[in-house]
């Protein structure tokens, strides 16, 4: 019984390093996280400058599916370095009041934004391209969109597609087609 009550102090104990840090809105935060004025074409203009691409992370408050990611995917050091190195991250909150100003100029919360943009589930993540018109909105602009909590492989997969501009290509491999590609390369050990 001893090692029992042991065991679960251990338990209790590390709860807090593994827990991902909670903002003041209730949103899991990562160190890779921008914390912008949330005009998104000055984002966009960042992210070009750094050479990375433009991510838009919509999450909100008590959402288990986000909890997963940011606990058991994004922790990943696969999945954390590379989304640093190559995404400059832009968290929006579904239900949010912050204001936003859209790629097509109008400015309004974050949960008007995700209305006007359609969506219903979190997580969702909007893959952006290097350069928008102001005639379109980050839903009609957006190159990809994930919708949900994966496993580190899909998402990995997602992140290293879109960056690859894979979506560009004129060959007959889309996002599914390469992500299966990918498993059979893992499973074979033909890639790390």
């Amino acid at each position: 019984m001893k090692r029992f009550w042991m065991t679960l102090m251990a338990i209790l104990f590390a709860l807090p390093a593994l827990a991902a840090e909670l903002g003041d809105d209730g949103l899991h935060k990562t160190e890779w996280m921008r914390d912008t004025f949330k005009d998104l074409r000055e984002d966009l203009g960042e992210a070009n400058d750094e050479g990375k691409r433009l991510a838009l992370f919509i999450e909100q408050r008590g959402c288990i599916y986000c909890t997963k990611m940011h606990t058991e995917i994004y922790p990943r050091e696969e999945v954390s370095s590379y989304i640093s190195d190559n995404y400059f991250v832009v968290q929006l909150n579904l239900h949010g009041d912050t204001e936003i100003t859209d790629f097509d100029g109008e400015v309004l919360s974050e949960k008007a934004a995700a209305r006007k943009w359609g969506l219903l589930f979190t997580p969702s993540i909007l893959f952006m391209p290097e350069e928008v018109s102001e005639d379109q909105t980050a839903q009609s602009a957006a190159v990809a969109m994930m919708p949900g909590a994966f496993g580190a492989g899909t998402t990995l997969d997602m992140f290293t597609w879109v960056n690859e501009k894979r979506y560009e290509l004129d060959s007959e491999e889309d996002f599914q087609r390469y992500h299966a590609r990918r498993i059979q390369e893992r499973q074979d050990g033909s890639t790390d």
